[in-house]
């Protein structure tokens, strides 16, 4: 395993992390899934475990996943060793009518802190962030306060911001310009490449990088095609619709012509353009079994420059009308 130094932090994390949301398992808002579907906590455990092994340090986690079940995993099997570091999230919660409530007020994020460190039995969050904050949270200050504050106490060692999937510059550009913050998680992947530009400032100015949603929800592992069906419990039910599905396999051609001549797994060919970023600190494929955790750190290359530009031209060309579908579509 390769260590990343985590923006201008004390922090050094491994190039691969573990994406914890699949961990929590499956869990709803009303009707609407919020979770990845069925999943037995042993497997998890050894996912855990085996990733630990493997030299995997970071694990990403959040306080709605599994609506604390992911954060309880991780804290069982870690408790409070120093030799793994912990990002979690706060900002999501379900209403007493069951729909998703964005809460960023300063008395909410203090208390759901109190919450996360307990389960995962830890004395402090290594990173805390805001859970997809808008622009307007950002402005009416009470959650920055709020980070500010579980700084100073020490509850949190560094925070900052997961930002929005599909425009993420508004509220990056806000941190970056009030200096505030010490790192971001932002969509990079081989079909989403809206964030290159926030990396590329970010870590000018001292900022950690995760890249989140490596794999795109499977569709960069090459076990889809066009008729791959999920679960009602599993999020992707709604969100890789058979016209997404069919769009995406066409457009990524071209992409797996290039990943042929490296002979490496689509999952690794994919993991691989990510790390060719310097900038970015760590990248979070999800992570449910012991297996996934093997092949999510296996066969690891240098993509070359040339290959590298190559798929920055698909995405120009190909892949961004895919992703501006799955944006029309939410």
């Amino acid at each position: 395993m390769n260590f990343r130094k985590f923006g201008g932090t004390d922090l050094t994390v491994s190039e691969i992390g573990f994406g914890a949301w699949g961990i929590g398992g499956p869990s709803m808002a009303g009707e609407t899934p919020i979770g990845w579907g069925k999943v037995d906590d042993q497997v998890s455990i050894n996912a855990l475990k085996k990733s630990f092994e493997l030299g995997i340090n970071f694990y990403d986690t959040a306080d709605f996943y599994g609506l604390g079940h992911s954060e309880e995993l991780i804290g069982n099997v870690f408790c409070n060793r120093k030799d793994i570091l912990v990002a979690s999230k706060v900002g999501h919660r379900i209403g007493e009518d069951n729909t998703i409530i964005l809460d960023y007020s300063k008395k909410y994020i203090l208390e759901a802190c109190e919450k996360s460190l307990k389960r995962l039995k830890r004395d402090a969050i290594d990173f805390y962030q805001l859970h997809s904050a808008k622009i307007n949270h950002l402005e009416n200050g009470e959650c920055i306060d709020a980070m500010e504050k579980l700084k100073k106490e020490g509850k949190v060692r560094y925070w900052g911001l997961s930002l929005n999937t599909f425009n993420p510059f508004p509220e990056a550009e806000y941190l970056m310009k009030n200096n505030l913050g010490d790192g971001f998680q932002i969509v990079f992947n081989i079909i989403n490449q809206k964030g290159y530009d926030v990396i590329k400032e970010a870590n000018q100015k001292g900022y950690g990088i995760i890249a989140r949603m490596p794999l795109q929800f499977g569709l960069l592992t090459g076990k889809f095609n066009k008729d791959t069906k999920f679960e009602k419990n599993d999020h992707r039910a709604f969100r890789l619709t058979p016209e997404i599905l069919s769009q995406s396999l066409a457009q990524l051609e071209d992409v797996w012509k290039i990943a042929e001549k490296y002979n490496i797994s689509k999952t690794s060919f994919s993991l691989s353009f990510i790390l060719a970023l310097k900038e970015i600190s760590t990248v979070i494929p999800g992570i449910k079994t012991a297996e996934q955790a093997i092949s999510n750190t296996s066969d690891l290359i240098k993509i070359s420059e040339k290959d590298f530009e190559k798929l920055r031209e698909i995405y120009e060309d190909k892949l961004k009308m895919v992703v501006e579908l799955m944006q029309r579509q939410g």
